[in-house]
């Protein structure tokens, strides 16, 4: 881990800080921290891994893990499973391809998904994606910004465009009003790296978290989100990522990513500062050391060095 943050040190205060969301503005770009879990429960962090972060985007992968158990294969006739190649609020496409949106990791895509989970879980969605995260983190401390909330709605403008033209087309089964509301309260959800690599640790391990036996997903389920996380999660560089790091992974304009070595381990990373495609610059250098010191690129044939943590 040590190793990973030393790689990253020359990329702190790079990008940009995300400042659409003034609330988001605030983050200190220089600011940096790193934490694995692995599926026998050993783990490590480095930085500020005590610090909580809005996790915004990476909370798509855990309202598309619970659409997907609650809808199963019949959530695909509402939302594709291709990359977008374009950003992760455009428009076009959905008017191209009349409101279908081209998958769950970008915004339209999350926000019908967001709608799913509003029309099944029979109450307040955002308890409900909290409530799933505590339990997938094992902590119950995990928690929406209310101050992140207010300003994702007071700013949100382009999301709201999002979902009425989706409406337009018949593609959502809620009040838009409602659907948004849910949205922007899940984007606003705040936790450490530590609480965030633990909350994907079942995604490394087929669905079931390994340290309580607790099923989330099946396991071709989990295969469907990761190869989703991998081709889809960090928008239009998301091939980039796959070059770069080998793992599944989504970020968050938060400045967070989350990635899963099948198999092996969860990894979550928090660098507020941003790419030109919204994924935090030194976050990804990090994972990039990660996966080539440990071996857990998915496309490597080097076998994985168990004492690579602590590096």
């Amino acid at each position: 881990m040590a190793h990973c943050a030393q790689a990253a040190k020359p990329a702190l205060g790079e990008g940009r800080v995300a400042d659409y969301i003034p609330a988001l503005a605030k983050a200190d770009p220089s600011a940096f921290a790193m934490a694995v879990i692995d599926i026998e429960g050993d783990s490590a962090s480095v930085g500020m891994a005590d610090v909580c972060f809005s996790i915004q985007s990476i909370s798509k992968v855990f309202t598309l893990s619970m659409a997907l158990a609650q809808r199963r294969e019949t959530l695909w006739e509402r939302v594709g499973r291709e990359p977008s190649g374009t950003g992760f609020n455009s428009i076009v496409q959905l008017e191209h391809e009349q409101g279908v949106p081209r998958n769950p990791l970008i915004n339209p895509g999350a926000i019908v998904v967001t709608d799913t989970i509003l029309s099944d879980c029979g109450g307040d969605a955002p308890a409900h994606i909290v409530s799933r995260l505590r339990e997938a983190a094992a902590s119950d401390r995990i928690a929406v910004s209310e101050e992140i909330a207010a300003s994702e709605e007071k700013w949100g403008d382009r999301n709201r465009s999002l979902a009425y033209f989706m409406k337009s087309f018949d593609r959502l089964e809620n009040d838009p009003r409602e659907v948004l509301s849910a949205y922007f309260r899940q984007c606003a959800i705040e936790m450490t790296v530590v609480e965030l690599a633990r909350a994907g640790l079942h995604l490394a391990n087929g669905g079931v978290d390994p340290l309580t036996g607790a099923a989330f997903l099946s396991r071709a389920q989990t295969n469907r989100v990761n190869a989703l996380m991998l081709t889809c999660g960090h928008y239009d560089m998301s091939g980039d990522f796959a070059f770069r790091v080998g793992l599944p992974g989504k970020s968050g304009v938060g400045g967070g990513i989350l990635a899963v070595a099948p198999g092996a381990a969860s990894v979550a990373v928090w660098s507020p500062g941003l790419n030109e495609a919204g994924n935090s610059h030194a976050g990804t250098v990090a994972l990039e050391a990660f996966s080539d010191c440990t071996g857990l690129n998915i496309f490597s044939d080097k076998r994985p060095e168990s004492s690579a943590f602590e590096d």
